[in-house]
C-alpha cells in the first residue's frame, strides 16, 4: 500500500518570491496608509477651534516627503527582480495578450 501524502506538510515559497510578493503588498498599501496619515491632522483639531497650521504643515511636507522615499526604496528591488526574471514572450513579439 501507497503511503498518502502528508497534508500537514508545509508549502514552502523560494525565498526571493516571497520577499517580491510581500514588497508588491507593502507598495499596494503605501497610498492607504499615506491617505490615512494625510487625514491625521483632522483629530488633531479641538472642537470648534482651527488647526495649529504650523505644526500641521510641518507634518504634511514630512509625510509627503516620507512617502517618496518609502516608495523610491520599494519600487528598486521590485524593479531589479523584474528584470531578473525570464520573460514569457519570445524575443521580438510586441503584441500584447490575446
Amino acid at each position: 500500500m501507497a503511503a498518502a501524502p502528508n497534508p500537514r506538510r508545509p508549502l514552502y515559497l523560494a525565498r526571493q518570491s516571497y520577499r517580491r510578493r510581500r514588497m508588491m503588498d507593502a507598495a499596494r498599501l503605501l497610498p492607504v496608509l499615506g491617505a490615512v496619515l494625510m487625514l491625521m491632522p483632522l483629530l488633531w483639531m479641538p472642537s470648534g477651534g482651527a488647526l495649529d497650521t504650523a505644526r500641521t504643515k510641518f507634518y504634511l511636507f514630512a509625510l509627503w516627503l516620507l512617502l517618496i522615499i518609502v516608495a523610491a526604496l520599494l519600487s528598486h528591488p521590485l524593479i531589479r527582480s523584474e528584470d531578473d526574471e525570464p520573460d514569457a514572450r519570445p524575443p521580438g513579439d510586441e503584441s500584447g495578450p490575446g
